[in-house]
C-alpha cells in the first residue's frame, strides 16, 4: 500500500518551527488599511506576496493594487501563488513602472498578455507550487509583507480557510507566505471567537483588518471544472483508463491525482466504475480537489484526500464536514525538499497540454504563437512525483496539432512524461516497453510512437508556420529544483 500522511500534523510542526512568537490577542493587531499606509509599512522596492485560493473572486489583491498606485510605490516586486483575469488592474501597475517583477506559478488573462508583449521591466519568474514553496522556504525570495486573504479569524488572531462568508476551503499556499514574511497582514469579512482548526497560527500574524467582503466564493469555479460531454473528450477518457488499469498500478492502495480539466475530470469518472467493479481502495487522491473525487471518497473508493486548494463550492463543503478531507500546505504538496511531499507517492497523474514535442516535453505555459497562458501549477511536480504521468489530449485543438516537433515553452520535462492518450491513438514513452507491450497483447487500443501521431496530424493540418518571436526575454520558466528549463519571449 502506498505511504499516507496527516498533512495537518506535518503543517503544524512546520508551522512553529518558524513560529515568530508574537502577541497572539487581536485587540492590538486590528488595524485599518489606512494605519498600514500611514505607518511605513509600505516603502519603494520592497516585495509583496498574496495567494490564489479565491482564485478569479479574489478582492484582496486588488486591494493591494490599489495601494501600490495610491502611494505610488515604485520597482515593487509581487509574489502571488497565481494571478488570474480578476487581477487586471496589475497592469497599469506594470506600465506605469510601479511593479517591475513577478514571480508566479501560473498567470492567465490581461496580466499574461501585458507580460508577453514586453511591458514588465523585468523577466517574470514563473515556477511550480511546489518551487514556489521551496523558494520562500529556503529565503531565496525575501517577503517583505504578505497579504493574506482570510475568510475567518478568531480572538487570538488564528486564520482559517473554512468557515466564514468567503470560505475557500483550504489556504495551501498561503502558509509558507505566513512562515517567513517580515510582516504579515491577515485581511478578514469574518472575525469570530474561535476558528474551529488553525490553519495559520496567530503567532505569525502582525495584522488584522476587516473589510466588508475578501471576495466572491462563487469565482473559485474558474475556468473547466466540469466533466466533458463531448464525444471524443469522452473516448480519450476511457482509454486513458485502460491505461492505468492494464499499468499494475490499479489495486488496493492506489494513489491517484488529476487536473480540473474536463477531459481529466472524465478519467476520474471512468476510474470510479472500475474502482467500484474490482472492489479497489485507494489509499488517497491530492491536489485541488473538485467535486469528483470528493465523490470518490465519500464511495470510501479513497481512504483520504490531501487538499491544497478547493477547485469547486462541493470540496469547500466536503473539508468542513469530512475528517478523511485534510488541508495541507504547498510544501508539504509538492516542495521538492521537504522529504515527506505527498506527490512523490502518487501513483498515477492525469495532466493537460497545450504542446508536447517528440521528446514528451510539455508546454502548458504559453500559447503556440507563445503568448503567456498559464503556468505550471503542480503540473510538473505532479510529472516528477508520480509513477505513471499521463497526459490527454485532442490530437487537433483549433486545427493546430497538440503534437509538435519542439513545443514553445518547455513547462514539463519529457524525462517525466509517461504517456500521451489522444482522440486518435497513444505514444508511449519507449522507456516503458514493457507497458507497450502489455497494452498491444492485452487490449485494442491504437499503440503508435508519437512520431507516428504527429505525422497523423500533420496530414490533417499541414506543417505549422514557424512563429516569429523577438529576441527580448519577457519570462523565465523554472523547473521544482532551481534549474532553468526554458525563456519566454516577447510576442512580435
Amino acid at each position: 500500500m502506498s505511504k499516507t500522511f496527516d498533512g495537518i500534523k506535518e503543517y503544524q510542526y512546520i508551522n512553529y518551527e518558524f513560529s515568530k512568537n508574537k502577541a497572539l490577542q487581536l485587540d492590538n493587531k486590528l488595524v485599518t488599511l489606512e494605519h498600514l499606509k500611514e505607518n511605513n509599512v509600505f516603502f519603494d522596492g520592497m516585495t509583496i506576496s498574496f495567494h490564489h485560493h479565491l482564485r478569479n473572486g479574489d478582492y484582496v489583491a486588488n486591494m493591494l493594487f490599489e495601494i501600490i498606485e495610491e502611494l505610488a510605490l515604485k520597482d515593487i516586486t509581487i509574489v502571488a501563488s497565481s494571478i488570474f483575469p480578476v487581477h487586471k488592474p496589475l497592469v497599469e501597475l506594470i506600465k506605469n513602472g510601479n511593479v517591475t517583477s513577478i514571480y508566479a506559478a501560473y498567470i492567465s488573462g490581461e496580466v499574461a498578455d501585458c507580460i508577453s508583449a514586453g511591458y514588465l521591466k523585468n523577466p517574470v519568474y514563473l515556477h511550480s507550487h511546489g518551487a514556489r514553496a521551496r523558494l520562500l522556504l529556503n529565503k531565496e525570495v525575501t517577503i517583505d509583507l504578505a497579504f493574506i486573504a482570510a475568510p475567518s479569524v478568531d480572538k487570538s488572531s488564528n486564520i482559517n480557510g473554512s468557515e466564514g462568508p468567503s470560505s475557500c476551503g483550504v489556504l495551501g499556499y498561503a502558509y509558507a507566505d505566513a512562515l517567513v514574511a517580515k510582516t504579515v497582514v491577515a485581511i478578514t469579512d469574518n472575525i469570530i471567537n474561535e476558528v474551529n482548526d488553525i490553519e495559520i497560527s496567530g503567532t505569525n500574524v502582525d495584522y488584522v483588518i476587516e473589510v466588508d467582503s475578501i471576495g466572491d466564493a462563487n469565482g473559485i469555479v474558474s475556468g473547466t471544472t466540469q466533466v466533458t460531454k463531448d464525444p471524443l473528450g469522452l473516448l480519450i477518457a476511457r482509454n486513458a483508463t485502460k491505461v492505468i488499469e492494464h499499468s499494475g498500478l490499479l489495486k488496493d492502495g492506489f494513489s491517484f491525482q488529476t487536473g480540473a480539466g474536463g477531459i481529466s475530470l472524465a478519467v476520474a469518472m471512468e476510474l470510479e466504475k472500475i474502482m467500484i467493479k474490482n472492489k479497489i481502495k485507494g489509499s488517497f487522491a491530492s491536489g485541488g480537489i473538485t467535486a469528483y473525487l470528493v465523490n470518490m471518497l465519500e464511495k470510501n473508493l479513497f481512504e483520504k484526500l490531501y487538499d491544497v486548494q478547493c477547485f469547486d463550492l462541493d470540496a469547500v463543503a466536503s473539508i468542513k464536514r469530512n475528517k478523511n478531507h485534510h488541508k495541507m500546505s504547498a510544501s508539504f504538496y509538492a516542495n521538492p525538499y521537504d522529504r515527506n511531499n505527498i506527490v512523490k507517492d502518487l501513483d498515477v497523474v492525469i495532466l493537460g497540454a497545450t504542446e508536447i514535442d517528440l521528446d514528451y516535453n510539455v508546454n502548458v505555459t504559453t500559447t503556440s504563437n507563445g503568448v503567456l497562458m498559464g503556468g505550471s501549477g503542480g503540473h510538473s511536480d505532479t510529472a516528477a512525483g508520480a509513477k505513471l504521468t499521463i497526459i490527454v489530449s485532442k490530437l487537433i485543438a483549433g486545427r493546430i496539432s497538440v503534437i509538435r516537433d519542439q513545443v514553445t515553452t518547455i513547462t514539463t520535462p519529457g524525462e517525466s512524461v509517461d504517456v500521451l492518450v489522444t482522440d486518435y491513438g497513444i505514444a508511449i514513452n519507449p522507456k516503458h516497453q514493457e507497458l507497450i507491450n502489455n497494452l498491444k497483447d492485452n487490449t485494442n487500443l491504437k499503440i503508435y510512437t508519437i512520431e507516428e501521431l504527429y505525422k497523423k496530424a500533420l496530414a490533417l493540418t499541414g506543417i505549422p508556420k514557424q512563429i516569429k518571436l523577438s529576441d527580448e526575454i519577457v519570462g523565465i520558466v523554472e523547473y521544482r529544483d532551481g534549474t532553468i528549463l526554458d525563456y519566454i519571449y516577447k510576442v512580435k
